[in-house]
């Protein structure tokens, strides 16, 4: 994944307090083949600051004509299951890791959204939500630009509980298309005190566990409201 400069530990367990203490710290998980589980804060870190978020025209029309319905929590197993069909995540979402995040949703910090064609699921992604921030772990489309959609989805109920970022980990060329960067290890410390403290005074709102997100069903127009899309920062198709 990355150089070993970024593991900050090795070996220890996937329970759920050390996974919920490791990413209060920045620091997540990432198994490497024939290897003890490494533990990664990266000296570059990929992150999606909303103030630098854009996404072009073509992307926004596709998926508002989508004949698309969005959940949160609906289908979290499945979702994390897709993933790893992926066949890119099998070598680090591993059963361990699958059992370990499944845990996490039963505490409840970890979610994912979901993108639905009728009764099928076409899209999603999954992360973990702790210590006031967000942290994108997966994705997957079996339709074109689903799992975009499901990330235009995540940012709009973030923004909408007053995040102002989310943590990426890897920058991806995918991601660095909607305003994605890379920043410093210290900047993005900094990023996630900053993140402790609101969560603290009651500002970091919980994005995926709302009361009018609970077993509903919502379309497009839903987030993207909160989104605050601006046509001039619209990437060119």
């Amino acid at each position: 994944m990355s150089d070993m400069k970024d593991v900050v530990a090795v070996g220890l367990d996937l329970k759920a307090s050390t996974l919920v203490s490791a990413y209060s710290q920045g620091v997540f998980p990432w198994p490497c083949e024939d290897l003890p589980l490494l533990w990664h804060c990266p000296m570059k870190r990929g992150v999606l600051l909303f103030e630098n978020f854009h996404y072009s025209k073509r992307l926004r029309q596709y998926v508002k004509k989508a004949p698309w319905h969005y959940t949160v929590n609906r289908a979290f197993d499945r979702v994390i299951e897709l993933c790893q069909d992926r066949g890119l995540e099998n070598t680090w979402i591993t059963p361990e890791m699958k059992n370990a995040y499944r845990e996490l949703h039963r505490l409840g910090h970890t979610h994912s959204v979901e993108v639905w064609h009728g009764e099928e699921l076409v899209g999603g992604l999954y992360g973990v939500d702790i210590a006031g921030y967000f942290a994108g772990e997966s994705m997957f489309h079996r339709e074109d630009n689903a799992s975009k959609a499901a990330v235009l989805c995540t940012i709009g109920l973030l923004k909408k509980s007053g995040r102002t970022w989310m943590d990426i980990q890897m920058l991806t060329p995918h991601m660095e298309k909607m305003g994605a960067t890379e920043i410093t290890k210290k900047r993005f410390l900094s990023l996630l005190e900053r993140s402790k403290d609101a969560q603290k005074l009651g500002s970091g709102l919980k994005p995926f566990t709302a009361e009018d997100l609970v077993n509903q069903k919502f379309s497009y127009d839903y987030f993207e409201t909160f989104i605050e899309y601006e046509s001039s920062l619209a990437t060119k198709a």
